[in-house]
């Protein structure tokens, strides 16, 4: 009997507590239901107790049912967009749309979340949104209307700054804060802010011409140097060549002279051996002779007019290879480039005096010809004049003989005009009719010598009486030799005795 008592009460102490724990266990539950929990981003006010309700952020409370009650307030940024539907008047009386974003959130002190409970703990966030965009959208009417177009769109951190300030008061009451406020959009429709900024456009557009133009103007200058540079240089070297060209033509002129006076001083050598040999010939080899070197002085005169001819078209060739090839570039180079014009002076001024140099050279050498050809023409005639000492008789009969028909044909001349002659004869004498005509020929064919001795002051007697008789030859230049040489032999002996 005592061992059944005794497990009866353990089991009744098991009972207890097991009844114990879920009791516990109940009333861990019981608390775990009414324990609420908020986080950071969280109000929790709690009501019921008191007048003033508690305040619960970031921890735990126990709400005891039936004597009180919570809620949650949201502590999180809100953000929506400020764009009112109608137009905006600036101070100049200029209609624009302004849209903006705003964010707001409730302020975290104790006070300030039960002003925006009792404001909007009832209400849903587009409820709550729509009350707080009509507050802003009209704060942001009265700054607009203080402010200018210009003013909005360059400064926007002003407008939000001003927008701050002015909403905190009101935001304030309503337990809220702004966080910040940025304008996102301004436009109009009168196209005023776009043309606002068209004349700083064509400001930097003309600073950029203006510069763009500096810059050529800068490049054109560069430019406009070195072709100076470049055209006096082209001006010098012209001038160097031109004073080349214009040394080596008077070279050629000064050789070309020496050639001509070398020629005429050889052509004079073999005249004069050519007339001491011809000395010792007859007449008529003496007569050849001298149609001989007639012609060839006739040859060589044309023959120097002819070297005289082609160096003056050489010399008219070199200029007009100057004009064409330097005046006329420089010419050219003037038209198109005005810098140029000094040196191009400078050029032309050297090429004049290369040109007048060569001019006078020229006209030296052709002095210096002319005087060379008169002096060899000179000596022509006096071994000419040498060998018409040495005519005979026959000599001269056969000159005045070959002479009288021009001088006849000439005094006839004035007959040779009349067109017709009317002869009247009688017949009486032997000097009447036709005949007659050949008598007064005769008389002015006998009329000749007498004209030449009153011309000549000589008497044609005493010329014949002079000339070697017909048969008499010439001596040889054998002989002359030997005869001189006999004379200087007994020249000698003469002096030694």
């Amino acid at each position: 009997m005592k061992v059944l008592g005794g497990s009866m009460e353990l089991q009744s102490v098991w009972i207890i507590v097991g009844l114990a724990i879920l009791g516990l266990m109940f009333v861990l539950a019981m608390l775990a239901r009414l324990y609420r929990k908020v986080g950071p981003n969280e109000a929790l006010l709690v009501y019921g107790r008191g007048k003033t309700p508690r305040v619960i952020k970031g921890a735990g409370s126990v709400i005891w049912p039936l004597i009180e009650s919570c809620r949650l307030l949201s502590l999180e940024l809100m953000s929506f967009d400020v764009a009112p539907q109608q137009d905006l008047y600036t101070n100049q009386g200029v209609a624009v749309t302004v849209e903006a974003v705003a964010q707001i959130k409730v302020k975290s002190d104790d006070i300030s979340i039960r002003t925006a409970a009792e404001q909007f703990l009832s209400k849903t966030p587009p409820q709550r949104e729509g009350l707080i965009r009509l507050v802003m959208e009209g704060h942001l009417r009265g700054i607009i209307g203080q402010l200018t177009v210009e003013q909005i769109v360059k400064e926007p951190e002003m407008v939000g700054d001003r927008m701050r300030a002015t909403c905190a008061g009101d935001m304030s009451k309503m337990g809220l804060e702004v966080v910040s406020f940025t304008i996102k959009e301004v436009r109009d429709k009168n196209e005023y802010i776009a043309n606002m900024g068209r004349p700083d456009v064509a400001r930097i557009k003309r600073d950029a011409d203006v510069a763009a133009a500096e810059a050529e103007r800068d490049t054109t200058i560069k430019k406009a140097e070195a072709q100076r540079a470049a055209a006096i240089a082209r001006a010098q070297a012209d001038q160097e060549r031109v004073l080349a060209e214009t040394l080596s033509l008077a070279k050629q002129a000064e050789a070309q002279r020496d050639l001509e006076i070398k020629k005429a001083e050889f052509a004079e050598t073999v005249k004069r051996q050519q007339a001491q040999a011809d000395k010792a010939y007859e007449i008529q080899a003496n007569i050849q002779q001298q149609s001989v070197i007639a012609e060839q002085v006739k040859v060589q005169l044309v023959e120097k007019e002819q070297q005289t001819k082609v160096q003056e078209a050489e010399i008219a060739r070199h200029q007009n290879e100057l004009i064409s090839t330097v005046l006329k570039q420089a010419e050219i180079e003037k038209q198109r480039v005005l810098n140029l014009a000094e040196a191009e002076k400078q050029r032309l001024i050297a090429e004049a005096e290369g040109r007048a140099s060569a001019t006078r050279m020229q006209g030296e050498a052709e002095a210096d010809i002319i005087f060379k050809k008169g002096e060899a023409e000179a000596k022509a005639m006096n071994i000419k004049a040498e060998a018409y000492q040495e005519y005979n008789q026959a000599a001269v009969v056969d000159k005045l003989i070959t002479g009288l028909p021009e001088v006849v044909r000439a005094m006839a001349g004035p007959l040779a005009n009349v067109d017709k002659i009317t002869v009247v004869s009688t017949g009486n004498g032997a000097s009447t009719g036709v005949s007659k005509l050949t008598g007064d020929m005769a008389q002015i064919a006998a009329q000749v010598p007498a004209l030449f001795e009153s011309l000549s002051g000589m008497s044609m007697a005493e010329l014949f009486s002079k000339v070697k008789q017909i048969g008499d030859k010439a001596p040889r230049p054998t002989e002359i030799a030997a005869n001189e040489s006999v004379v200087d032999n007994k020249a000698k002996g003469a002096s030694q005795k």
